[in-house]
């Protein structure tokens, strides 16, 4: 869709909600399609369009002339400015049944499935949940302060925050402890970026540095640390630049209790960002795949071990495949760590056209977990077609993709779709987790 934008006049229209977008922002079809922040399905708003596209304007929301039954009032002071959340004025249980919705409607309208039954939705806690993040950060000369947060609304300026509702704690009160320190620092201006992470025991913040702290720097960044519970990383270039700001270096680490699994990742890992609704995610797809002791389990994008280590335990052996090798190291580690023998990890692009060359490919597998990025895993289809597998759980971050996937799957190769669900795991967001199990042909 071309984005020809251009400003649009300022009259004031009235409209009715008929749904949220994929960004959470509320759909009004009276004219050309109107895009209104803030506004909620049913309801009957004012708003006024304030840039044009060809096929759609966006547009702001003036008033609310009839309320929806599950609009709230939002928790955090700076909903309405920091882009953050897109749904906190939206009931929590509304969330997921609008999301189970366009999950729905994703499957019938795009892929021409239905799953034979719809699982309830994995939730969880939707405050204080996110553990791990990216925070942008800025000194602003005219104001003579730092800001650290999440980027405005429709903007790349970073909201003033004071505090965050949806960072796990401690840090969610750290936002403006953090904007106070920075601006004590002479790198005040050349650092751009603030990563959290968070494990089940230690709370960790890796500081993206330009320029070399100097010892007074040092200094203040130590007491900070200890002061307020938590372990600093300082990171002047690429990943492996990252280094512990003070000795011995910190370990971070989640527990997986129904798997009776600790996994240790490191402060720039990808792990899931929402350690509540990841439990729940990994036991509800071990008992989807549901393996036996004599299955033979393939987990790919398995990243540190989320899944695998989990699957093993059921499992007669797991093999994980992942495209990152710290990644790759990290899973050994966590099995040797766990005393997991029956899992092996290897490393491969899994976007390869060559990818049906690899030996770890030709094992009689039967059970298969993938949990691909946004993009999805369309080079994985035909693969996994030949592989046939008694069960498939797939785990997705887009709704677009997986029912991309999962229609080549059903249509070409003719997969089954059992079941599918959505994932509570970015709660307050417009972002959707879903899972779905599928059977090969038999």
């Amino acid at each position: 869709m071309s984005a020809r934008a251009a400003q649009a006049s300022s009259a004031l229209e009235t409209g009715v909600v008929a749904a949220l977008s994929e960004h959470g922002e509320g759909i009004v079809h009276e004219g050309k399609i109107a895009f209104v922040p803030g506004a909620l399905p049913g309801e009957t708003i004012r708003f006024r369009r304030t840039r044009r596209h060809r096929q759609y304007d966006e547009a702001r929301l003036e008033e609310i002339v009839s309320r929806s039954a599950q609009r709230v009032s939002p928790r955090c002071a700076h909903f309405e400015i920091c882009g953050g959340c897109a749904l906190q004025h939206l009931e929590h249980a509304e969330q997921l049944r609008l999301k189970q919705q366009q999950l729905r409607e994703s499957l019938e309208h795009l892929a021409r499935l239905a799953p034979a039954r719809w699982l309830e939705p994995l939730a969880t806690s939707p405050w204080g949940y996110r553990r791990r993040a990216r925070l942008g950060v800025k000194y602003v000369t005219r104001r003579g302060r730092v800001l650290v947060g999440f980027r405005e609304r429709s903007s790349h300026l970073i909201a003033q925050l004071e505090r965050c509702e949806v960072l796990a704690p401690p840090l969610d009160g750290l936002i403006e402890p953090l904007a106070v320190l920075i601006g004590q620092l002479s790198i005040r201006e050349q650092l751009p970026q603030i990563e959290v992470a968070v494990g089940d025991d230690t709370a960790g913040l890796v500081l993206r540095v330009l320029s070399s702290p100097s010892a007074s720097d040092l200094t203040r960044l130590r007491e900070f640390e200890a002061q307020h519970g938590i372990r600093l990383w300082l990171q002047s270039g690429g990943l492996d630049s990252v280094r512990a700001l003070s000795e011995p270096a910190p370990s971070l680490s989640y527990a997986l209790p129904q798997a009776g699994i600790e996994l240790e990742f490191g402060p720039t890992d990808f792990i899931q960002v929402n350690a509540g609704a990841n439990r729940a995610l990994v036991a509800a797809a071990v008992e989807l795949l549901d393996p036996g002791p004599q299955s033979l389990v393939l987990d790919l994008y398995c990243g540190l071990g989320n899944f695998s280590l989990a699957l093993a335990r059921r499992a007669r052996a797991v093999v994980g495949v992942e495209g990152e090798a710290r990644l790759v190291e990290r899973a050994r580690a966590n099995a040797q760590r766990n005393a997991i023998t029956n899992a092996q990890f290897f490393q491969a692009d899994l976007s390869s056209p060559a990818l049906g060359a690899a030996p770890w490919l030709r094992q009689p597998y039967t059970h298969v977990l993938l949990d691909p990025p946004r993009t999805g895993a369309r080079e994985l289809v035909a693969p996994l077609a030949r592989l046939a597998p008694e069960r498939l759980v797939y785990v997705s971050c887009h709704p677009g993709s997986l029912a991309r996937d999962l229609g080549l799957l059903a249509h070409e190769h003719g997969f089954e779709l059992l079941a599918a669900g959505v994932v509570d795991m970015f709660a307050h967001t417009a972002h959707m987790e879903s899972v779905a199990l599928l059977a090969a042909p038999r």
